[in-house]
């Protein structure tokens, strides 16, 4: 990941995304692609502690 402020823990990880998703970016796609962050990374982390991107909620549940 590029942008040093993303969390390396995946459970802040989650929170953090989230809370960008929420307040800040209509998809996940939106948000990767402006904070220069590796998409694969997050799904793979978040993955990791049984999370997944919904494209209808616009969050990890």
């Amino acid at each position: 990941m590029q942008y040093n402020n993303i969390p390396n823990d995946p459970a802040m990880l989650l929170s953090f995304v989230n809370l960008k998703l929420r307040d800040e970016f209509s998809s996940f796609d939106e948000m990767c692609n402006s904070l220069a962050c590796d998409k694969d990374t997050i799904i793979k982390k978040l993955k990791m502690i049984d999370y997944e991107y919904d494209k209808k909620t616009n969050q990890f549940i």
